[in-house]
């Protein structure tokens, strides 16, 4: 009795010190592992190939971007329909989407008279590497390299359009390469905010490899921005786009589309958005 009770005894110290020490490695691994995988939960590409756009529509073509990291990434260019603008669009896209799914978006804004070059991320749309910030910096240069230089358009007669983590492409693409003008579809202030959003119990910002400073690059941007978003978007707050265009150098235009949540098709290719555009092209290039 006496011995089993020393036992009992001297085994209190050995878990209460334990037990803190378990705590304390199961959170480093916790944390290792939101910084090792943070990239699966923010980018999800189809690497299934995309079908050629030749022969499918009118005038459309396959283009072949060139990275500077040495990267050959599929791309597609529609020209513009009827009484043509003479501007282009360059769309860059959210997390989860490809070029076939924005053809919808592109037809749309042919028939205001835009020319459009959708292209998709590495690791998209059966192109090769796997995305990062860096990565899709580098895709988003590549594509207005070939708008310019192989199709005709120089930035000062491209709107640039970004939609959802696209805006951080875009804006940061706005700041390097001045465009006519900005169009941000569900704008982030930054994915370290919007990380806090979702995850309010993890210090997303210590972990984030990708930041994406939106709100930032907007406000170092010396070109009009038109900010569009779902009043009901339950992905990136209302709030945040709302700071997004609060924050802009040269803001045009502020469009909050009632009862819109981040998927729904009003967002994708609706009126509203597809007025947005033209309003602002009409205003920023002469």
């Amino acid at each position: 009795m006496g011995g089993s009770s020393a036992g009992a005894w001297s085994a209190l110290p050995r878990v209460a010190v334990v037990l803190p020490v378990a705590l304390v490695l199961a959170a480093a691994l916790a944390v290792g592992a939101v910084y090792a995988f943070q990239r699966s939960v923010i980018y999800f590409p189809d690497d299934r190939p995309v079908p050629p756009i030749a022969g499918r529509v009118a005038g459309a073509r396959d283009v072949e971007l060139r990275t500077g990291d040495g990267l050959r990434l599929g791309a597609w260019f529609l020209p513009a329909r009827g009484a043509g603008r003479d501007t282009a669009v360059l769309v860059a896209n959210g997390n989860a989407a490809d070029r076939e799914n924005r053809l919808p978006l592109a037809e749309a804004l042919t028939a205001e008279g835009f020319s459009v070059l959708l292209f998709d991320y590495r690791g998209f749309g059966g192109n090769p590497g796997s995305p990062s910030e860096e990565g899709l910096a580098a895709d988003a240069r590549a594509a207005q390299r070939a708008l310019e230089e192989e199709l005709g358009f120089p930035p000062e007669r491209t709107v640039y359009f970004g939609e959802s983590i696209g805006t951080g492409v875009a804006s940061r693409l706005a700041v390097e390469r001045p465009p006519a003008a900005l169009l941000l579809r569900s704008p982030f202030t930054d994915l370290a905010a919007l990380g806090r959003h979702h995850y309010p119990l993890v210090p997303v910002g210590p972990l984030l490899r990708d930041r994406y400073p939106v709100a930032e690059n907007v406000a170092a941007l010396d070109a009009p921005v038109t900010v569009v978003y779902g009043e009901e978007d339950a992905v990136v707050p209302p709030e945040q786009s709302r700071r997004v265009a609060a924050s802009a150098a040269e803001p045009y235009a502020e469009v909050a589309v009632a009862g819109a949540g981040h998927n729904d098709p009003v967002l994708f290719d609706g009126e509203e958005l597809i007025a947005a555009v033209v309003a602002l092209a009409d205003h920023a290039v002469r």
